[in-house]
């Protein structure tokens, strides 16, 4: 049963499994020269809240109580990545009439508001319809989106297997 998998166990491997992936972006970019577009990064983001929580929750090993703020936590950042990856896979099948290549994540956090930025990245500034890379017929999005998927199907099964467990 998926529930006698102890939290810390199922933590550690949550961040071994985000390290190994987010080695895997860094890896597209710095060998291949796959350069991440801005919503690119925001699933990095998440990807690295993702693995940081489960690092945490696995060194902290935590109680009822940790579980559920982990849980709350990670379903966050799963939820946001998802969210982004889902977006970004949707430009990518219908990509814009005209594609603009706008400026970078950085510059845009630099010069612009939060509030003025945000609206900027998740409209896909850059080349966030371009498919620079595919494994199985699938995007960099499209397994972006699956993990975190994966993520939250994971974990709602586990709390729902926990809870009827009694634990």
């Amino acid at each position: 049963m998926f529930s006698r998998i102890p939290v810390r166990t199922l933590g550690l491997a949550l961040f071994a499994v985000c390290a190994a992936l987010l080695a895997v972006g860094l890896y597209l970019q710095h060998i291949k020269g796959i350069e991440p577009c801005p919503m690119c990064i925001m699933q990095r983001y998440a990807m690295l809240v993702c693995g940081l929580l489960g690092l945490i929750a696995g060194l902290h090993n935590p109680g009822r109580t940790g579980l559920v703020v982990y849980s709350g936590l990670l379903a966050v950042s799963a939820l946001a990545g998802a969210g982004v990856a889902a977006r970004q896979s949707w430009m990518q099948w219908y990509p814009p009439a005209v594609s603009e290549c706008g400026p970078g994540l950085e510059y845009m956090l630099e010069s612009f508001p939060l509030s003025s930025a945000l609206p900027m990245i998740f409209r896909g500034a850059g080349d966030c319809s371009a498919i620079d890379w595919t494994l199985f017929g699938l995007t960099i999005a499209n397994w972006s989106f699956l993990v975190f998927a994966t993520i939250l199907v994971s974990l709602g099964v586990y709390l729902l297997q926990r809870r009827k467990a009694g634990y």
